[in-house]
């Protein structure tokens, strides 16, 4: 059955027109027929093969919180959604209109850092390289296809729920192009595994990778915080979550189904309101989540991501009884296997080779 499926998935993608595209790209680039710029600095992407969540903006948390006191940290992202165009770069008046809903969300739960957005990846660097206060390492936010830029280190994420070697390019499947890529890799990330995940299992994730010998790959997983309001109006601490209550679940991501089994792993009852990824909500949104809220009876509240918390803050039509009852649920993300040191170490090497005062 295996050999079959990849069969057909050989065979579609030998007649996908996107294919040969996305191929001669990268061939372009490989020889150097496309420019790749390179910078004097460390320069760190963190980015994936398909369309659709893989953790980007967590694990780039992550490595926030990891450089932190390694020096002068920016975030430059491509800022999608946003309704604005160019190099912005992100201060304490920037809405997420401007930049884009997960910048906004960075740039909030970071203030000190640096975050800037630009279409043109190349542009950006060169701007924030022009600042007052330059940073000493930039993190890519998305851009393992954005080959004008030429990362010194380049981080491929990977949801171990649906591997790429099982994909098909666009649009015959989620993949931006072909699972060689992950051959460009320098580090590459299973995420989301199960905290049960074993050593068999991450064997067969390797075994079926395509990367470069000896590209170090790790297992990350999402370890959930203690809901907090995401209104003033929402009081001081989320209802307990446990088979006594009941939680209206409002998503705007690409897969909430993770969540949703967390929280019914936690024995909740749990309604999902979903919606696409990066959606912007409207007032007709609002009047649905107001009714399909009163309609659950019990215990209650509204539990939703800090993403779409982001995007619910900057709506001024925004019912009362939503802004009571609607907590975020924070997330960190946790190498698994006891690897987190090497996992560090591999980064923290590469940003102190690499610095511009060397």
């Amino acid at each position: 059955m295996q050999e079959k499926k990849s069969i057909l998935k050989n065979l579609a993608d030998i007649l996908n027109p996107y294919s040969w595209i996305t191929s001669l790209r990268n061939i372009a680039f490989d020889k150097g027929c496309i420019e790749s710029r390179s910078f004097d600095l460390p320069v760190i992407c963190i980015g994936n093969i398909t369309v659709g969540g893989t953790g980007k903006t967590p694990h780039t948390e992550y490595l926030i919180r990891l450089l932190d006191s390694e020096g002068k940290v920016a975030v430059l992202s491509r800022g999608y959604g946003r309704k604005s165009r160019g190099y912005i770069k992100a201060d304490a008046h920037s809405t997420m209109e401007l930049i884009g809903d997960e910048p906004f969300q960075i740039k909030s739960k970071f203030p000190h850092i640096t975050v800037a957005v630009c279409e043109k990846r190349v542009t950006g660097v060169e701007n924030l390289l022009k600042e007052e206060d330059r940073p000493s390492v930039i993190l890519l936010d998305d851009a393992f296809q954005h080959r004008h830029i030429k990362a010194g280190l380049n981080i491929l994420l990977i949801d171990s729920n649906r591997p790429i070697g099982d994909d098909c390019i666009l649009p015959f499947g989620r993949l931006r192009e072909s699972s060689r890529g992950a051959r460009r890799a320098d580090v590459v990330i299973f995420t989301k595994c199960s905290k049960e995940i074993d050593k068999q299992q991450m064997a067969q994730f390797k075994k079926r990778l395509q990367t470069k010998e000896g590209t170090p790959v790790f297992f990350s997983t999402v370890e959930y915080g203690t809901p907090y309001p995401v209104f003033e109006e929402g009081g001081n601490a989320a209802p307990a979550i446990d088979n006594k209550c009941n939680i209206l679940l409002l998503t705007g991501i690409a897969k909430p189904a993770p969540l949703k089994k967390e929280l019914e792993a936690r024995g909740a009852k749990v309604t999902l309101l979903q919606y696409a990824d990066h959606h912007n909500f409207s007032d007709r949104d609002f009047a649905d989540i107001a009714k399909s809220y009163a309609a659950i009876e019990g215990k209650k509240f509204i539990l939703t991501t800090e993403k779409d918390a982001t995007r619910l803050r900057g709506a001024s039509s925004l019912p009362q009884s939503i802004k009571e009852n609607i907590y975020a649920l924070p997330i960190e993300i946790k190498i698994l296997n006891d690897e987190e040191y090497m996992f560090n170490q591999i980064i923290k090497d590469y940003v102190e080779k690499n610095r511009r005062d060397r």
